[in-house]
């Protein structure tokens, strides 16, 4: 453990079970129908995805078990709120969730209040910075990212240095057997023009894929399969999985 504790509220953490994801969706359909003891398996089968979130505040002096208990809150309550019509995974839709209740918990036991509009500056000031190093290929400097808010440069600046731990959009949040969960999975953005075209050029981009690639990226990106299984499920590899996926990726790539 990163913390090096074995022991959290009273739970022996390298003794944490796992469930796999068609276990976890077995066990929703059986609360679904009010069996109780499957809701117990369930809270106790996710134990170490509230562990794997909290190790992401553990340097703000906070205690673990406090933590730990307020990240339980929040399975809970991905528990009693997950949709098992909807093709999600359940990890993907917890881990928001346990992270939203810890946030609650410090903001609201935090001697020093941030307010929620400069939150929302800042952090749409770090959306705005990976966008454009990704478009221009480099960091751009506070001015740019300024104008692109059409804000002022000060207001940007003490927005970001407000918040607490500023993050990457790509700084992993979870990983669950090779499907890594990271912090711009978890941001809404409101739909443009541009983002509704480029839905459509990535659409015609998998359209020339051959099929062996279009299923691996199904079985990857839609189904929220490791390359073990869908290694398992076409009968090669992880190894060839790993490389079919990364050439069909740069093929799109290239297209777009």
């Amino acid at each position: 453990m990163a913390y090096c504790k074995v022991e959290i509220c009273g739970v022996n953490t390298s003794k944490l079970k796992t469930l796999k994801e068609k276990e976890k969706m077995e066990l929703l359909e059986k609360i679904k129908q009010g069996d109780k003891s499957a809701r117990d398996k369930l809270v106790n089968g996710n134990l170490r995805l509230v562990l794997s979130v909290i190790q992401r505040f553990v340097n703000r002096g906070e205690n673990l078990d406090d933590l730990f208990q307020i990240g339980c809150i929040g399975l809970i309550k991905a528990i009693d709120n997950f949709d098992v019509t909807q093709a999600v995974r359940f990890s993907t839709y917890a881990v928001p969730m346990i992270q939203g209740e810890i946030r609650r918990y410090l903001r609201d036991f935090n001697s020093v209040r941030v307010s929620r509009s400069m939150k929302d500056i800042a952090y749409r000031a770090m959306q705005i910075k990976e966008q454009l190093t990704n478009k221009n290929n480099k960091e751009p400097s506070i001015e740019e990212i300024a104008k692109e808010m059409d804000m002022p440069k000060h207001k940007v600046v003490l927005a970001l240095e407000a918040i607490v731990e500023p993050v990457s959009l790509y700084e992993p949040v979870y990983s669950d057997g090779g499907d890594t969960i990271y912090v711009m999975d978890q941001i809404g953005d409101k739909s443009t023009d541009e983002s509704w075209l480029g839905e459509i050029v990535l659409k015609e981009a998998i359209k020339n894929l051959n099929p062996r690639e279009k299923s691996i990226l199904d079985l990857r990106f839609f189904q929220g399969k490791t390359q073990v299984e869908v290694a398992d499920e076409i009968g090669i590899s992880q190894a060839q999985v790993s490389r079919l996926e990364k050439g069909a990726l740069n093929k799109i790539k290239d297209q777009i």
